[in-house]
């Protein structure tokens, strides 16, 4: 049975249930994710005409129904899998969902993808990067849990909760085993990313009484809170301040591998690592040695190369490390903002408007 077939069904037991939308208006998550609109209207975009139909990842009929609303006259195709997909991309105009290669591949007349994810290097085709083909994410969307995820991962190394955890799961009393705690008021966070999600991680830090300094690739311009900004380029010169080094970086070639022996080296011995970023960032043979060498004091990662971290890994054992299975951007208000941005940029496409969260193909981000 098809996923569409499947939601006209749901749709008749639903009739009583309430319209799934995000309670926040869709000009409440604009401001409140700092959400960016592009320079110009789609409509200049060449080859823009007002699409026909969209292959678009849903979850409920409900939440089909919401999006029809505002693209009255344009054929929404909800699909749930890769391979529901597959079927509907011959002459799909726009997909919204999760990127794979041979599903972009198989669209002839593709002109706008939209990413539900915040990494976009699966969508980054040859094809997508000949040009002709917009691409939208959940830039900023994911910020406000990651950075919170990011506090949480520092401070259960600095707080010893780790520890604690470990005591607890044999019902131990004992504090003489946690007493690597470090205070984060005066400390030093180094940022390496600045974008929205590095933006939220800072403004969390400065509460915490933590200076912070970072790197972006753009400029040198930062938010108030933020004592200093680097460029990319000069993370080398500015990772032996940090008292705790947070990746935020994108996948990209520039930051394949970026985090390696030799830029570990460049960290105190009593500096932190987090990363909420990309696992490929880092070259995890030479992170492992690092801790085993206790040449840094920890690392805490929500994303790991490989990913999945495989059962019989080393980082599984290594003391004063934290891991959790890629789960920073789960949120109760992630998915709903989501949501409200897919919903209002699929108004603004098929209207020719300034669309939000515009991925820059070349920088990869």
């Amino acid at each position: 049975m098809t996923f569409a077939r499947l939601l006209a069904i749901a749709a008749l037991c639903a009739c009583a249930a309430q319209p799934l939308h995000a309670e926040e208006s869709t000009a409440d998550v604009i401001k409140a994710l700092g959400l960016r609109e592009d320079a110009k209207p789609v409509s200049e975009m060449k080859g823009w005409q007002k699409p026909k139909k969209i292959v678009v990842v849903v979850d409920t009929p409900q939440r089909l129904a919401w999006y029809q609303e505002v693209v009255k006259g344009v054929t929404l195709v909800p699909v749930r899998t890769a391979k529901d997909a597959m079927a509907e991309m011959a002459d799909a105009d726009a997909y919204l969902g999760f990127c794979q290669a041979p599903l972009l591949n198989a669209a002839k007349n593709l002109k706008w993808i939209h990413s539900q994810q915040a990494g976009v290097e699966e969508c980054l085709t040859p094809k997508v990067r000949e040009g002709g083909i917009l691409l939208t994410n959940v830039q900023r969307v994911n910020g406000p849990n990651v950075a919170e995820h990011a506090m949480a991962l520092l401070l259960a190394l600095t707080r010893q909760i780790n520890v604690a955890l470990a005591n607890q799961e044999k019902g131990e009393w004992n504090g003489r085993n946690m007493r690597g705690v470090m205070d984060l008021d005066g400390k030093t966070m180094l940022i390496v990313g600045l974008g929205g999600i590095g933006t939220d991680i800072a403004k969390r830090a400065d509460a915490f009484g933590m200076k912070v300094i970072a790197t972006r690739n753009s400029s040198r311009e930062g938010p108030p809170f933020v004592a200093k900004v680097g460029l990319a380029n000069e993370l080398p010169n500015m990772i032996g301040e940090a008292d705790v080094v947070v990746n935020v970086t994108p996948l990209t070639p520039d930051t394949l591998g970026l985090f390696n022996a030799a830029m570990f080296a460049r960290m105190k011995p009593t500096a932190y690592f987090v990363n909420v970023g990309r696992g490929e960032s880092v070259v995890t043979d030479d992170l492992v040695a690092v801790l085993k060498a206790k040449k840094i004091a920890g690392a805490a990662m929500d994303v790991t190369d490989p990913d999945p971290l495989t059962k019989d890994h080393p980082l599984w054992s290594i003391p004063n490390v934290v891991i959790t299975p890629h789960t920073a951007g789960n949120s109760d208000l992630r998915s709903e903002r989501s949501y409200v941005l897919i919903r209002e940029n699929m108004r603004r496409y098929v209207a020719g408007e300034k669309m939000l969260s515009v991925v820059d193909i070349k920088r990869g981000y």
